[in-house]
């Protein structure tokens, strides 16, 4: 039986179809949300956020951290880098998987745009955004690779945080099943990474840990759940006993170079 789905494979000869019509309405979506992010304006600096540089960090379903990371190129390119498909360091390695980026937070520092020691005060923003990002964790832990440059804590610029996941979509996608299925096939993924590199840093297999962890408290909530049981704490699962401390001063080639 011929699939009843829009596919040119099965459909006569006609005229192609517009690039912006091909993604799924959950793509076309997320990535309307995401214009609308990079298009709102920075208090301070008058300028649109996806033109400014700075800090981000990003959210899972859960409102839970996954990641942190700086740009010296407008938050458009990094940030467009890690979510749509181009290559970054966090993609090829597959540590980040965009399905699970529900949420986007910015700290523009266009301020520090021209500021001769600009490089250390953008790590000392970042550090303190990690260290937050770390204690808003219920793991304790995020799945950065390298580790940010360790910094004094400093106050950090007014942020701006986004939704990208269109609510009427949302149901399907937050469904535990499908992320536990997804997180499952992220850690494959990384691991397989490691297997076939060998030399890779100890930032990868912590990453690898810490995949793991998420994927098995998922999987243990869903259980939980299914069996009329509460929610497991996620303290069931020491992460510092098997990861260390994720704050400690890291080695070179653990250290942030976003």
């Amino acid at each position: 039986m011929a699939s009843r789905g829009v596919a040119s494979y099965n459909e006569p000869d006609h005229k192609p179809p517009s690039k912006a019509s091909l993604p799924t309405e959950f793509v076309r979506g997320f990535r309307l949300l995401l214009k609308d992010a990079m298009g709102a304006m920075d208090a301070a600096s008058g300028k649109r956020l996806g033109n400014c540089i700075g800090v981000y960090a990003f959210y899972d379903y859960d409102a839970e951290p996954i990641y942190v990371g700086q740009t010296w190129l407008k938050f458009r390119d990094r940030i467009g880098r890690h979510l749509t498909g181009q290559r970054s360091d966090t993609l090829a390695y597959r540590i980040l998987d965009p399905f699970e980026v529900a949420e986007l937070e910015f700290w523009p520092t266009e301020h520090l745009r021209n500021d001769p020691d600009k490089q250390a005060k953008l790590n000392a923003i970042e550090y303190s955004v990690y260290r937050r990002a770390i204690d808003q964790s219920k793991y304790r832990a995020i799945l950065n690779e390298k580790i940010p440059p360790v910094s004094e804590f400093v106050e950090l610029p007014p942020s701006y945080r986004f939704n990208l996941i269109p609510e009427d979509l949302r149901e399907d996608r937050e469904h535990p099943d499908v992320r536990i299925a997804r997180r499952a096939e992220t850690l494959a993924r990384v691991s397989a990474v490691a297997h076939e590199r060998g030399e890779v840093s100890a930032g990868l297999r912590r990453v690898i840990v810490i995949q793991a962890v998420r994927l098995a408290d998922l999987a243990a909530a869903r259980l939980a759940y299914a069996e009329g049981r509460a929610r497991p704490s996620p303290k069931a699962i020491d992460v510092h006993a098997l990861v260390g401390n994720v704050l400690e001063e890291s080695s070179a080639d653990d250290v942030a170079d976003d």
